[in-house]
């Protein structure tokens, strides 16, 4: 194996899916296949011992949740970048995938110089999608629209701060806000997102289209 290369693993039941993303990624520069599986009990079994950047995952594997394996992945293999790969385009799905650490969601109707686009977004450390997902994304259900909070303009301000790493002494030097004040526009965030940490505040921005990612 190449140091230089992006390792990548594939779990996916199908035969023909595995053999064919396999050809094509080998193929593809800069890239190497550490591992394929066909079932999510043997995709954690090679991560708990062997190093992928980058995992593509069906989420509908015979033994696994999509969902579930996605969290136990981020647990034990933390630097493993996880693309759910999955005909399942629902939004919801989608969301429900970042939400557990998913880096991006592509369709398995992806063209192939989208797919290799979207490791190499994930390998950079970009939230990727194929081009279908966009468009699915850009497009919240009118549930979605209602539960979007709704913020001021100075929440607004502050929320593209934060996403930029500024601390609170940065901001209210920025902005020539006290600290205290915008520590009181930060926790209003955190509630108005209904989120425990700035992180998972942040991921939903982006998924709601606040914050660019």
């Amino acid at each position: 194996m190449s140091s230089q290369a992006i390792q990548i693993a594939i779990a996916d039941d199908h035969p023909l899916i595995l053999e064919g993303l396999q050809k094509l990624l080998e193929a593809a520069p800069g890239m190497e296949i550490a591992g394929c599986f066909g079932s999510g009990r043997e995709c954690l079994e090679f991560l708990q011992s062997s190093h992928a950047d980058i995992l593509l995952l069906d989420i509908a594997l015979p033994d696994a949740s999509g969902l579930d394996l996605c969290r136990e992945i981020r647990n034990i293999a933390p630097a493993t970048r996880i693309l759910a790969l999955s005909n399942h385009s629902e939004r919801s799905m989608i969301l429900q995938m970042l939400q557990q650490g998913a880096s991006g969601y592509l369709l398995k109707n992806v063209a192939a110089d989208e797919l290799i686009r979207c490791i190499r977004e994930a390998h950079e450390g970009l939230l990727t999608f194929s081009k279908a997902v966009r468009e699915i994304m850009a497009k919240p259900s009118a549930t979605e629209l209602r539960d979007m909070p709704q913020l001021t303009r100075r929440e607004k301000e502050i929320l593209l701060l934060i996403a930029d790493g500024k601390t609170t002494t940065d901001i209210a030097s920025m902005l020539h806000l006290s600290p205290l004040t915008v520590e009181t526009h930060r926790k209003n965030l955190l509630q108005k997102f209904g989120s425990p940490n700035v992180a998972s505040m942040i991921r939903l921005a982006v998924q709601q289209g606040l914050i660019q990612s």
